[in-house]
């Protein structure tokens, strides 16, 4: 997902995205533990992900806080 796609999430489909994608990530880093896992920069997608939807997250509650 692109940054413009989260923004436009509700604050619990981002909760939700979040949950997942580090869900995803603990079963990325069990694959890559186990040598199941070819390609290994879908851990680093799966992260910039995370990180982008908890930016967003910040970012509304700055909004919230400064209202």
């Amino acid at each position: 997902m692109e940054i413009d796609d989260l923004r436009a999430l509700t604050d619990d489909e981002l909760s939700e995205e979040l949950n997942d994608s580090r869900m995803e990530l603990m079963n990325l880093r069990f694959r890559v533990s186990t040598m199941q896992l070819p390609n290994v920069n879908q851990i680093r997608r799966v992260r910039k992900r995370i990180a982008r939807v908890m930016t967003v997250m910040h970012q509304r509650d700055l909004a919230r806080t400064a209202e």
